[in-house]
């Protein structure tokens, strides 16, 4: 799933291109990825004629701010990622216009396309087909962010207040790290090389880190967060870039997916576990319980 440097480096590409311009027309050939309003009918006549006023990121959802005070939300789930281009419809599928990577199969999943002003197109690519698309009036939007907690590169996310939100806090690092009720927008990739970063093990308590190792990954969570927006995000799943690219933070992963390998700092085998569900993964030696 693209977390929060694959999020925000969408949103940032996407102001280039798209701010400013106004909703033509949408097609879509699964529904059910449209959740408000659920009649696609209702939603494509909504959307019609509305300008993109401002984009926005809060934890992993897309946030398209337009006029009449509606939001268009898109969270883009396991296998989701927007695209910029134009396509045409060949044999039932979509084809890019424009050869390169739109040109790639991680690419050709469309299930929701966007016709814009000045002859562009938004298209989802979606291969599991789990992403959210929602038109949101300003009460709707406040209460589907509500649960979201304090977003980790903010400047009113000092070391301090990071103290305060996990004081009090129980259970594994790494699930706390993930849960985006108390930070939003961190999943399994980066709780994995933040704590690597941090030699903390991913299934130590919160009630038993003490405050160096707080600030230690506090310190990797600012560092990693950073580079990976810079280097425009991981791409060893499905994620790419509006211009259907791969980022560029693979060969700066440490630890996620790695199992089997030599950890980069001792050298002993790197380990892959369960975690309520999700994988972990970490250096049995120096990231410590």
């Amino acid at each position: 799933m693209p977390e929060l440097p694959e999020v925000e480096t969408t949103v940032r590409d996407l102001k280039t291109k798209v701010q400013g311009r106004t909703f033509i027309n949408c097609w879509t050939d699964f529904s059910k990825i449209i959740k408000k309003p659920k009649d696609f009918n209702q939603f494509k006549k909504e959307i019609k004629g509305k300008k993109i006023k401002k984009l926005w990121r809060r934890g992993k959802n897309i946030l398209f701010e337009l006029s009449d005070n509606k939001t268009l939300l898109i969270h883009q789930k396991l296998t989701g990622h927007l695209l910029i281009g134009n396509w045409k419809l060949h044999k039932g599928k979509w084809q890019s216009l424009k050869t390169g990577p739109l040109q790639e199969k991680i690419n050709s999943y469309i299930h929701l396309i966007f016709w814009l002003s000045r002859n562009l197109m938004l298209a989802l690519s979606d291969l599991r087909k789990f992403a959210k698309v929602e038109l949101l009036n300003e009460e709707s939007l406040k209460k589907e962010l509500s649960s979201l907690g304090l977003e980790p590169l903010e400047k009113s996310f000092t070391f301090r207040k990071f103290q305060e939100i996990l004081k009090g806090k129980r259970g594994k690092i790494k699930q706390v790290l993930m849960d985006q009720t108390v930070i939003a927008g961190i999943g399994n990739i980066y709780s994995d090389e933040i704590l690597f970063k941090a030699k903390i093990h991913p299934f130590k308590d919160v009630s038993k880190i003490s405050a160096t190792e707080l600030k230690n990954i506090y310190q990797a969570m600012q560092r990693i967060l950073k580079k990976a927006i810079e280097v425009k995000g991981e791409s060893i799943s499905d994620y790419r870039t509006i211009s259907g690219e791969k980022g560029g933070f693979d060969p700066l992963r440490k630890v996620y997916r790695r199992e089997g390998e030599k950890c980069p700092r001792c050298g002993t085998i790197i380990r892959r576990t369960k975690l309520a569900g999700r994988s972990a993964h970490f250096c049995p030696k120096c990231q410590w319980l």
